[in-house]
């Protein structure tokens, strides 16, 4: 056990490092920084110009942290599949695979060192996201609760994107179809999402379907859109956690047939 957490944290402070001494990761960084600050910047000048729209929200802490998160998670679905995409199948194209394969240590240890690694990057993003919205502590009173639920369900939904993209690496050895792959499987949730707001009842045997109820509890975006309310339930983070768990699993079983299953 002991074996596995070091060489896990071993892999991790690999796949950290080896991400702050890629451009990409910098730059990636850069961008999600300058458009989240540009949206804060133009939801406060939204508020100081028409201070009446705070009347559509429960006050500043929803109106400019919610919806900052929220605008966060969109960019997210561009951001995740190009920071996932190198760690397997760019591993495959250039052979350093079978080295990480031939070396002592356990598949589930490869892919959670991963997405460790890939989580600190990510953490560290989150970290600079929130310094914005709890900047206006010094100037307004604000919800920390609101503010702390949608933090933590951002945190979730990376997690839930990284999970998913390592698998889509696992399942190839082109980055960029692993990207793309990646990509297709977010946006599927994200309209599962919008899915889950159309009243559709087919009936099946006589029966009627609520697709619409069926839709939002699979939706990992309408779990954590009940998180940037504010409304933080174990249920929510229970399903997170499975959802990441699901996909991990996916991704240690694929590593560890990796010989026997060619890659496309």
């Amino acid at each position: 056990m002991s074996h596995t957490l070091s060489m896990t944290a071993a892999i991790a402070r690999h796949e950290l490092t080896r991400l702050f001494v890629s451009p990409l990761a910098w730059t990636l960084l850069a961008i999600t920084q300058f458009l989240t600050a540009l949206l804060f910047v133009m939801s406060l000048t939204d508020i100081t110009l028409n201070p009446q729209h705070l009347n559509a929200y429960d006050g500043v802490s929803e109106l400019v942290g919610a919806g900052m998160l929220r605008f966060v998670t969109l960019v997210l679905l561009l951001v995740v599949p190009l920071l996932t995409m190198r760690m397997f199948a760019e591993e495959r194209k250039t052979g350093s695979i079978e080295l990480l394969l031939a070396a002592p240590v356990t598949p589930s240890a490869i892919v959670l060192g991963k997405f460790v690694g890939l989580m600190g990057y990510l953490s560290l993003m989150l970290v600079l996201i929130a310094a914005m919205p709890l900047s206006l502590w010094l100037f307004t009173p604000l919800d920390m609760g609101v503010i702390a639920s949608g933090l933590i369900g951002l945190w979730l939904v990376m997690a839930g994107f990284v999970a998913i993209g390592l698998f889509a690496s696992a399942l190839t050895r082109e980055p960029t179809l692993a990207a793309i792959s990646s990509l297709g499987a977010l946006l599927a949730l994200w309209l599962l999402y919008a899915l889950s707001a159309i009243d559709w009842q087919p009936v099946l045997f006589g029966t009627p379907i609520k697709v619409g109820d069926f839709a939002r509890h699979l939706s990992l975006i309408s779990h954590d859109n009940a998180l940037l309310h504010g409304m933080f339930s174990s249920a929510d983070v229970l399903y997170f956690l499975i959802f990441v768990i699901a996909f991990l699993a996916l991704t240690v079983v694929r590593i560890d047939a990796d010989r026997d299953w060619p890659c496309v």
